[in-house]
């Protein structure tokens, strides 16, 4: 018979972890001797070591006490759904570890390559700075969000922009940041707007990413924050196509 202390070393792990286990009911504690000793035996050794090699694994300790007293079938099948578990935390870990391999390269990829394509275009056709990485960040916040939709959503700006005039439509609304709300401009850009969102659409919304979600809400009220004229062309666009027919 031995002490608690070299039962913990004759396994490798420690007094306290032993304790633990006492107080957990995984390990049944032994009654003391004659001199105040708790005297542990082969057995306890065993079910020590089935103990830690079931922690170690992964198994949550409220599960190793059902798994001590269990058939080989059982314990099989716990401990393949362990398998399946740690299989999915590799895969996200070695994401993980791409990810940051990628952002310590300084090229980070936060949107797919087709976007990254669509803002130079932006650039090229004379959109500000100040434009291009609003957009910029407006798309990281939607594929980020909505993955299952931004997609389409992209692919329906995209194609509205390769139409010149109502790209012309997006350069006026880039170039009305510094306009007074008032201006006559605004309400001329709006009206313009609202026609060609009605001929595009039809009545009704334009796609957005989810009609329960806050995301569009959250995008215009950023495009909206960065200029009282923008706030002014979406207060107007949006009164319009509520008045439409």
């Amino acid at each position: 018979m031995i002490t608690i202390g070299k039962l913990a070393g004759y396994v490798g792990v420690s007094v306290k972890t032993v304790r633990v286990y006492h107080a957990k009911g995984l390990l049944p504690e032994p009654d003391r001797d004659v001199s105040g000793y708790r005297r542990y035996g082969a057995d306890d050794v065993v079910a020590l070591i089935r103990i830690r090699t079931l922690a170690e694994a992964g198994v949550p300790l409220a599960r190793i006490r059902g798994l001590m007293t269990a058939g080989e079938e059982e314990l099989r099948r716990e401990l393949l759904g362990i398998d399946d578990r740690l299989t999915d935390r590799i895969r996200g870990l070695q994401a993980t570890q791409a990810r940051l391999r990628e952002l310590a390269s300084g090229e980070p990829t936060l949107l797919p390559a087709g976007v990254h394509a669509h803002l130079e275009a932006l650039e090229r056709w004379g959109f500000t700075a100040r434009w291009v990485e609003l957009q910029r960040d407006l798309w990281i916040l939607v594929f980020a969000t909505h993955p299952d939709r931004a997609a389409e959503l992209f692919r329906d700006q995209s194609e509205m922009l390769s139409d010149p005039a109502l790209r012309q439509l997006f350069l006026r609304y880039d170039h009305a940041y510094g306009l007074d709300p008032g201006d006559p401009r605004v309400e001329e850009l709006a009206r313009r707007i609202v026609e060609a969102t009605l001929s595009r659409y039809g009545v009704g919304t334009p796609p957005e990413a989810d009609e329960a979600s806050g995301i569009p809400a959250l995008v215009q009220g950023r495009i909206n924050a960065a200029s009282p004229a923008w706030r002014r062309l979406d207060s107007l666009i949006r009164a319009g196509l509520r008045a439409a027919p």
